[in-house]
Parts: structure tokens; C-alpha cells; sequence
């Protein structure tokens, strides 16, 4: 759907339906089908049923029939680049970043949408033991291409868990129940593939398809120099010419029956497609970002260590920090009373402030207490004037601009080097220990009764929970190369 009616729909899915669309049970699904995926798979198969009831009433934007799918791609395609085309105009005439305020906000929606980004693709986990079956093929090729074919600076759960590592943006676990549900849909839907077919089918042409926000995002995270390359491979790969948008329409038109209730399974189709406005979604993730709001949040959350470690010499309008930090609902005055005192200067540099040098410097009293993101939305706040505005910001280099600099050459080279890059069946005289992973799963596929116990082997090593890990890899790899042969 285009910004405005995935909005629409979005705030109708979340209001639908009473319980079953409420995402109480999202978080521990989640984490139940990350650390077990056999653990209970009548809960999975309800969570998802339960979803799909409640977003049937919702209106889709799908053509009545498959026919009409390879226009509407291109119609959405083209809809989406003029919507683009003009936010770029708009910019260059001066208009402000549509979607963050400040780096700190960047930073928030990386951190807010990691649930759903590190189970990539996991929707179609299920589908691998198809791979005899030409019919499957277009899906089974755009999970492999989500786990980047084996190569680990192409998988995009490791390049999503590299950013998130880069920016200190942990605490991810922590988030309000309602970031975790397309996450849980997806692992579910992945772990029951073939019960819920059509459906994944569906969901697999809504979410493939290119959004106006994908773009943005990578234009304006660029700007503030984080490296926008998962969210710009998205752009690429899920092209419609010939990425992933294009094999979702050609996976669908594979596995329409032919004989049957062909209205029914399109049905199914359509409700697969309607999942995608469950839960939080990009532009609500953006949308809820309130920078005092969350640095609040982040002081609340280290009071609970930080009220017994401060000496009661250091006081602030009378009462010791300790005593501020006893009780979290008054962090904001707290912070009212650290501006007051003159301990923070707001609307100027961080280096002005002598609070900001207690906790940022390697010899600052206070270092390490807080993480670079943490970091991050201290220093956005302080240099934000009370009324929301800010002064002057200084230019930061993009972050293409910094990988053209001389002193970055080198730093950022491909980190494939990270596992190693074995071969089918290669024997490697310096891996001695018997219970190598590595080495192992060489010698199980070797001597695998044929191709069909091989993939099964492999398959079973590229869950969403595996296949970034280096047995995943490299199980992703052997995988790869036997599906093509």
C-alpha cells in the first residue's frame, strides 16, 4: 500500500477485532520461537489464525484477480518513485528531513525495528524442503538472497546486528510488546510454512513490495552519516524488474491450484497480504519518538543501580542524586533541576555542560555508564533548545563521503574473512579437533545417503535463529550450490 492508506489501515488493524489483534503474546512468542521453534507449535498456529481473523474486514489493494499483479506492481513501482522524486525536490529546495528530527531519533528507529529485521526473510524458513519442487523455486531463491547466499556481509540479519552493534543500540529485547509482532508473525509463519501457504504467499507480495519509506530512510540516515546499506540492499533486491518484488508475483502465479477452489486460496492470499499492517510499523516507530520523553526513559531505567552509587557530598537544588534517582517518576524534574542549577546548557555545545563532561571523555568520572546511543540522545537534547527547536547543526559528513575519505580506506572491507569460506567437500589438515562445526557438517554431508538427506541437513541449519552464525553460513553456502546444480 502507498503512506497514506497503509497509514489508514495500520490504524484500523490495531483497532480491530478486540483481543485477537491486541500483541500481548508477541514478545513471548517471539523469544519461545527464537530459543525453541518446537516448543509449542499449536501456539504458533493459533497466533497467526488469531491475527488473520482479526485483519479479514481490512480493505487490501490487490487486483481481484492474479492477471492483474504484473501491472500493479508496476503501477506502485511508479507511484512510489514520483512520491520519491518529489520528496528529492522538496529537499533541495531547502525542505526538512521528513522523517528524524535529530540523529538520536535515527538511531531510535534503528533500535525500535531490530525485532522485525533480525528475523529477515524468516517467513519462508519453511519452504527450503521444497527445493525439488520447480514451483517453490522464486521463494526459496529470495530466502536464500535474504541470508545473502552464505556470505555474511550480504546476510541481513549479521549487517542488521553489525549496525545495531556499531550504535550501541542495545536494550532491543526491552521493547513495548507492539515491536515484536510482525517479528512473531514472521517466525511463525516461517516454522509452519505449509499450513499456512497462501497466506505466506500473501504476506511474502505485501512485504517485498518497494515502499516510499525505504527510500527516505536511506537517504536520511545517510545524511547523519550511519550507514544505510541494509536499508538500500532492500531497494535493490526488491526491485521490481527482477528482485523480489517481480518472484513474489511469479511465486504466487507457481502455486495457484489448478484444480480446486481457485477463489478460495486467493482469499487466503489476501489475508497473508493484510498481516503486513499488524503491529508497529516504520513510519509509526518514527512517528512515536519524543527525545525528552526517551532520555527520561533511559535515566529511569539506570536509576535502579544508580540511586545507592553516588556520594551524598554531590547535591542538586538541596537534595543528594541519590535521592533523585530513588524514585523514577521524578527524573524530569531531576533534569529541571541539573538546567536550573547550571549544570546543562541547553540549546549549546555538550562541551559546555558540565554534566555532559562527567559521563563522555575516556577519563570522565562517569564513563561508560552510558552507551553510545544512550550517548547519542544525551548530547541531541542538551543542544535542542527547551522549545523543541535547535541552534544551528553542524554539517556532518555523509556516510558515503566518509568511505571516500583517505584515512577510512581499509576499515571497512569486507568482513566475509570473519568465517571461513570452505568448499563443498574440502579437507583442511589445520582444523584438527574432531568436534569442529565446521568440519563436521563437511563430513555429515559427505556422507549423506544422497542430495534429498544433504538439503535436509542444510535446511535444518538456516532457521532464523541459525543462519547467520558460521555453521549457518556456511550450511547457506552448501545449500546454495546444490539448489543450482
Amino acid at each position: 500500500m502507498l503512506l497514506a492508506d497503509a497509514a489508514a489501515a495500520t490504524a484500523a488493524a490495531r483497532t480491530h477485532g478486540g483481543a485477537a489483534v491486541t500483541p500481548e503474546r508477541a514478545r513471548h512468542l517471539y523469544f519461545a520461537l527464537y530459543e525453541n521453534p518446537q516448543a509449542d507449535p499449536e501456539e504458533a498456529r493459533a497466533y497467526v489464525a488469531d491475527q488473520i481473523a482479526a485483519v479479514q474486514d481490512l480493505p487490501a489493494d490487490l487486483p481481484p484477480t492474479v492477471a492483474g499483479l504484473q501491472a500493479w506492481v508496476q503501477e506502485r513501482t511508479d507511484a512510489v518513485g514520483r512520491q520519491y522524486r518529489d520528496y528529492l525536490a522538496a529537499r533541495k529546495n531547502g525542505a526538512p528531513r521528513r522523517y528524524f528530527s535529530c540523529r538520536a531519533h535515527a538511531l531510535y528507529f534503528i533500535k525500535s525495528v531490530a525485532p522485525t529485521k533480525l528475523v529477515d526473510g524468516a517467513w519462508l524458513y519453511g519452504l527450503l524442503k521444497h527445493w525439488d519442487n520447480p514451483a517453490y523455486h522464486e521463494l526459496i531463491k529470495t530466502y536464500l538472497e535474504e541470508l545473502g547466499e552464505g556470505a555474511p556481509s550480504k546476510n541481513h540479519v549479521t549487517i542488521y546486528r553489525k549496525l545495531l552493534a556499531t550504535h550501541g543500540c542495545e536494550g532491543w529485547e526491552n521493547l513495548g510488546e507492539e515491536h515484536f509482532v510482525q517479528g512473531a508473525l514472521q517466525l511463525a509463519l516461517g516454522h509452519h510454512a505449509d499450513h499456512f501457504l497462501p497466506e505466506v504467499i500473501g504476506y511474502n507480495l505485501g512485504y517485498e513490495q518497494l515502499p516510499l519509506h525505504l527510500l527516505i530512510t536511506s537517504y536520511e540516515l545517510n545524511e547523519f552519516g550511519i550507514d544505510p546499506y541494509y536499508f538500500t540492499l532492500h531497494v535493490t533486491v526488491d526491485n521490481a524488474a527482477s528482485g523480489h518484488a517481480q518472484k513474489a508475483v511469479q511465486a504466487l502465479e507457481g502455486l495457484m491450484p489448478r484444480v480446486g477452489d481457485r477463489d478460495a486460496f486467493y482469499q487466503r492470499v489476501l489475508d497473508g497480504y493484510r498481516l503486513n499492517e499488524l503491529g508497529a510499523s516504520t513510519t509509526s516507530v518514527i512517528a512515536e519518538f519524543d527525545l525528552q520523553q526517551e532520555l527520561v526513559d533511559i535515566l529511569a531505567a539506570k536509576s535502579g543501580v544508580g540511586k545507592n552509587m553516588h556520594s551524598d557530598y554531590c547535591r542538586v537544588a538541596g537534595r543528594s542524586v541519590n535521592d533523585w534517582l530513588g524514585d523514577p517518576a521524578r527524573i524530569p524534574d531531576f533534569l529541571a533541576a541539573l538546567e536550573k542549577a547550571g549544570w546543562i546548557q541547553r540549546g549549546e555545545e555538550v562541551e559546555h555542560s558540565r554534566f555532559w563532561r562527567l559521563v563522555h571523555g575516556d577519563k570522565a568520572e562517569m564513563f561508560g555508564v552510558f552507551s553510545a546511543y544512550e550517548l547519542q540522545v544525551l548530547r541531541d537534547w542538551i543542544t535542542s533548545k527547551p522549545d523543541g527547536s535547535r541552534a544551528q547543526e553542524p554539517r556532518t559528513m555523509t556516510w558515503r563521503a566518509r568511505q571516500r575519505t583517505l584515512d577510512n580506506l581499509g576499515q571497512h572491507a569486507d568482513r566475509s574473512a570473519d568465517f571461513p569460506e570452505r568448499g563443498l567437500i574440502r579437507r583442511h589438515p589445520r582444523l584438527e579437533s574432531q568436534d569442529n562445526e565446521l568440519r563436521l557438517l563437511e563430513e555429515q554431508v559427505a556422507s549423506a545417503a544422497g542430495k534429498g538427506e544433504a538439503m535436509e541437513l542444510l535446511g535444518s541449519l538456516m532457521s532464523p535463529e541459525i543462519h547467520h552464525t558460521a555453521v549457518g553460513l556456511m550450511a547457506t553456502r552448501m545449500y546454495t550450490r546444490l539448489f543450482d546444480a
